[in-house]
């Protein structure tokens, strides 16, 4: 097996200041119509919700694919969810395909205009969690339920075979993305792949792309991190929920080989990349969200094909 190596990159402070300044006026897009709602079992026996961003064109045509893992927020608008608890097949809901957050669907509309085809998973909704959770509750009892170590990569996984399944995927391109406990879900995912103990033997994720991920021993299955695939991290520096260090610690700089960048964002704070005025009123946080998503689309287009 392949061991992975860390680079670590600072943006410099120009740069960002920079950035902030050309973006900070761009117009938002118009928004395109709510994604398609699926539905596919996991591996613990829950029918996930899934909402389908398809890019536009030939329906025939296969495309390469993404899954998006929410954070412990949970994948809806803060606008509706605090009425929110089960969502599912035939249940009447506020959270739904309309009511994704502003960065899930931003995110979803991203990578179907790049031709992707994009899923993004509720892990909490079909647990009757769709409220999802605040700060400092991840030792809730409850939260077991959705785990990022135990649970929660069963619902990844799940999403790939689901993917792999469709005429309309590449299943040999189908990638993977998380964000915050999604995140994390996201690296114990690629460790699991890369340990061969993934659920989805012998389908696997072709490349991650994780922000601002939980490093602790509660958040990750090991200390001592490996893939054998592509994984890019982008941390913050100033981020107020998690430890950019516990992640620099735990994705060690001193292996061989390169499958594994870490890029941290100086003065961003969690949740750089959401659109709302909140976090997008920082200036390192605009900054932050423009480069990660000018990268994102690149990265992964120009990932060499695996032998």
């Amino acid at each position: 097996m392949r061991q992975i190596a860390i680079h670590r990159s600072i943006v410099p402070k120009a740069v960002i200041a920079l950035l902030a300044a050309l973006f900070w006026n761009m117009p938002m897009t118009a928004s395109a119509a709510p994604p398609a709602t699926v539905y596919f079992p996991s591996g613990d026996g829950t029918e996930l919700v899934g909402y389908l961003f398809p890019p536009p064109g030939d329906s025939n045509e296969r495309h390469p694919a993404i899954v998006m893992l929410h954070g412990r927020g949970g994948p809806y608008s803060s606008n509706v969810n605090a009425m929110c608890s089960r969502v599912g097949r035939d249940l009447m809901s506020p959270c739904n395909a309309g009511t994704l957050s502003q960065r899930h669907k931003m995110w979803g509309e991203y990578w179907a205009s790049r031709g992707y085809l994009a899923l993004h998973v509720d892990s909490f909704g079909p647990r009757d969690r769709a409220h999802g959770y605040g700060r400092n509750s991840h030792d809730l009892p409850e939260r077991q339920a959705v785990n990022e170590m135990t649970v929660r990569p069963l619902d990844a996984e799940a999403a790939l075979a689901y993917l792999a399944r469709r005429d309309d995927v590449r299943k040999d391109r189908i990638m993977l993305q998380g964000w915050s406990n999604g995140g994390s879900t996201a690296l114990n995912v690629m460790y699991r792949q890369a340990q061969g103990s993934s659920s989805a033997v012998p389908l696997r994720f072709r490349a991650a792309l994780v922000l601002y991920p939980g490093c602790g021993s509660r958040s990750l299955l090991t200390r001592r991190y490996r893939s054998d695939t592509e994984v890019w991290v982008f941390l913050a520096e100033n981020d107020e929920e998690v430890s950019p260090r516990n992640c620099f610690s735990v994705l060690p700089a001193n292996a061989p080989g390169n499958l594994v960048k870490v890029v941290e964002y100086p003065g961003a704070t969690h949740d750089f990349d959401d659109p709302g005025r909140p976090r997008q009123s920082v200036a390192e946080n605009r900054a932050a969200k423009e480069d990660v998503m000018r990268q994102a689309s690149p990265l992964l287009e120009n990932l060499p094909p695996k032998e």
